[in-house]
């Protein structure tokens, strides 16, 4: 089993993965009030997968993890990635598994008569301003020093917004201000730095003792902070930099004399200065700006990668994190329009305003930006926008389909994938959770896979042996392509 991480050439080899609640909704297709609401149309788009495999709580052949979460969110947690062209093949590859689902769905609605049209919304908040989150997984092994670690990386969890943030137009519902163009949607929807709580006091970090792996040697940096991206750009930079500043605090490196004196009132100040020059209070009583902060942090993270040997979606972590320090100087987005949400959206907005002479608060803007986050290839822009050259792909579509039936070939994703494939295709009853596998009918022992790392294993292989003895049968995929 592996229980430390080589110092090598390369940064050290860890386990990320993110997790994704949608929002839903049934609109009206006649103009009428929506035919379900949230609760019976998430039944509604679950109804295959209950029907399927008796639960709205499954494991995919692609290590993935679909479900139906508290409060009728459809979520998707990525299987465990070791690399970020994993990372990003995984996240497109659950937008693409919830898309199958509504349209599923859609399909049962007009067959019934129903005037009503799921829409599934990879974004963070709902018409009535409530919120939902977008989490991600970060591998650490377990030390001491595990909370000065999840403390020291508060500021910058606070002022990566201004670089992987998904935009937003905040609206004063008593209308004492006018509306605004912000950096994040998720940022007014926190209340405290580091707690084990997750949904009462809402933390950047979440720090339940919750590993999913050998809890002697591992624990997992939960981040609870953060916007639901669109952009692939996005999605890279906020994973790709936190694993660079993980290997350089494990390293050694130093992150405590940026501490912030209010990190709650920073993440909001920050959130609401487009320009980045919201000055934020340090412990210190010195004062810095988000821009300033976020340039040195990725000074020090750079002079660490110095002698790393980089892959290259690393090495464009690095350059995607200056060019868009340096947007933000120049108070010109439209260099990393095509990379980063934030920018991307307010791209759209202002030529859309332009045409059309529309404000902020007009629905049509409201509908604009829904559709940016709407995952349907019929009603959503992404694909649309990744078409013609003003979404950059970092990993081709090809990849992401393939990534919804396979798992990450080097991380334990690749076993659990492949006794769920093996088991759907000889229609054996495999209990399945991150760690474990069980054949119900009690023929091999149960498995514990308590290294994240590690990709092969003998006792799967003969998991798979046994589940192969039998003739097959035409394999049943998790989600049919419609």
């Amino acid at each position: 089993m592996t229980t430390t991480v080589e110092r090598g050439a390369s940064p050290a080899r860890r386990v990320f993965g993110v997790e994704t609640e949608y929002g839903i909704t049934c609109a009206s297709t006649t103009g009428g009030p929506a035919p379900l609401d949230a609760d019976h149309a998430a039944r509604e788009l679950f109804n295959p997968l209950v029907q399927r495999h008796r639960s709205t709580n499954i494991f995919t052949s692609g290590g993935s993890r679909l479900y139906l979460d508290v409060g009728s969110h459809p979520e998707y947690a990525t299987a465990e990635c070791d690399r970020l062209a994993d990372l990003l093949a995984q996240d497109r590859a659950g937008e693409i598994i919830m898309a199958r689902l509504a349209e599923q769905a859609n399909q049962h609605l007009a067959e019934q008569e129903v005037p009503g049209r799921i829409h599934l919304l990879k974004n963070n908040l709902d018409a009535e301003g409530t919120g939902f989150g977008c989490h991600e997984n970060y591998l650490v092994h377990r030390r001491g020093n595990f909370w000065n670690d999840a403390r020291a990386l508060v500021p910058h969890l606070v002022t990566r917004q201004i670089l992987v943030g998904a935009g937003h137009i905040d609206v004063d519902p008593a209308g004492n201000r006018p509306a605004r163009y912000v950096f994040s949607q998720r940022a007014d929807q926190m209340h405290d730095a580091v707690s084990s709580a997750t949904t009462r006091a809402r933390p950047l970090i979440n720090t339940r003792d919750e590993p999913h792996a050998d809890a002697k040697h591992f624990r997992r940096m939960h981040v609870i902070v953060g916007d639901s991206n669109i952009a692939q750009g996005s999605t890279l930079l906020k994973v790709g930099q936190m694993d660079l500043l993980l290997d350089y605090l494990e390293q050694g490196g130093e992150l405590s004399d940026l501490a912030l004196a209010e990190p709650m009132r920073a993440i909001r100040d920050t959130c609401y200065d487009l320009s980045g020059s919201a000055q934020l209070e340090l412990a210190s009583g010195q004062t810095i700006t988000a821009l300033e902060l976020q340039e040195e942090q990725l000074h020090r993270v750079a002079a660490h990668c110095e002698h790393l040997d980089l892959d290259p979606l690393q090495r464009d972590v690095l350059s995607l994190w200056e060019r868009g320090l340096q947007a933000l100087r120049d108070q010109d987005p439209s260099t990393v329009a095509t990379e980063l949400d934030w920018a991307a959206k307010l791209t759209l907005l202002h030529r859309y305003q332009d045409r059309t002479g529309a404000a902020l608060t007009d629905p049509r803007v409201a509908r604009l930006l829904l559709a940016y986050h709407d995952i349907s290839p019929q009603d959503g822009l992404r694909i649309k926008l990744e078409s013609a050259g003003l979404l950059r792909r970092y990993v081709d579509e090809q990849a992401c389909a393939r990534a919804v039936d396979h798992a990450p070939e080097s991380t334990r994703a690749h076993l659990r994938g492949q006794a769920i494939a093996c088991a759907q295709t000889r229609r054996c009853d495999l209990a399945v959770d991150w760690v474990n596998l069980k054949l119900e009918d009690g023929s091999v022992p149960p498995i514990a896979l308590r290294d994240p790392l590690v990709n092969s294993d003998q006792r799967v292989d003969a998991l798979l042996a046994a589940m192969q003895q039998d003739e097959p049968v035409v394999p049943v995929p998790t989600v049919p392509e419609t």
